[in-house]
């Protein structure tokens, strides 16, 4: 397809295209004459998904950047691929181990690991995004005086590990490794409002059925 095609089918803009080639966010397409390149279903796939990191999961350019590098890196193994793709978006900085709220809180969350048989290396170690912010977020909850301790997180982590069964099922019906890192990614990004908004329609539902 041609460059106003791709536009169309994607609804961005072809002026927002170029800006993406230009970032090295989107692919070259097929030169076919000095002025002219041509783009198929592979350019399509992967600007519905920086669209879906940048307008709606709020990443930057450069933190999208490196999401497409680490999902391109072929010298590592799938399980890695899908790992540093998610592991590169945006996630807040590593925890003060000084403070003693972060003490009290990361003795919540090993406590929660070792509940949940969840091995370090699988992707829950220290320099895990996801786990920096677990720690940060429990050490909030602890700083303001809410329970939080191993008891009250561990509802939540089996429910998290019923929902990883279908975020993996949703990423394996992608026929391609490629579209599968694609798509894992697509999908943190994605899928995390929609999880969020359903567990606020649910407390409206729950606090209408108690009171």
């Amino acid at each position: 397809m041609r460059l106003a095609e791709l536009s169309e089918r994607s609804g961005a803009s072809t002026a927002t295209i170029k800006y993406y080639l230009r970032e090295g966010l989107l692919q070259p397409g097929r030169r076919i004459s000095a002025t002219q390149a041509e783009y198929g279903e592979d350019h399509l796939r992967r600007l519905r998904l920086v669209r879906a990191l940048i307008q709606i999961g709020g990443v930057s350019v450069a933190d999208a950047r490196e999401v497409i590098a680490a999902a391109e890196d072929e010298s590592l193994d799938h399980h890695l691929r899908l790992g540093a793709a998610t592991r590169s978006l945006p996630c807040v900085e590593r925890p003060d181990e000084d403070d003693p709220a972060v003490a009290t809180a990361r003795r919540s969350v090993d406590g929660l690991l070792e509940a949940l048989g969840w091995a370090p290396d699988s992707g829950t170690d220290l320099l895990s995004p996801a786990h920096r912010r677990l720690i940060d977020s429990v050490t909030a909850l602890v700083r303001l005086g809410y329970p939080c301790g191993t008891e009250q997180l561990l509802p939540y982590g089996r429910l998290a590990a019923q929902l990883a069964v279908t975020d993996l099922d949703l990423v394996e019906e992608q026929p391609t490794a490629t579209e599968q890192i694609e798509a894992a990614v697509a999908l943190t990004v994605l899928y995390e409002p929609v999880l969020l908004s359903l567990r606020r329609m649910a407390h409206a539902e729950e606090s209408a059925r108690r009171l």
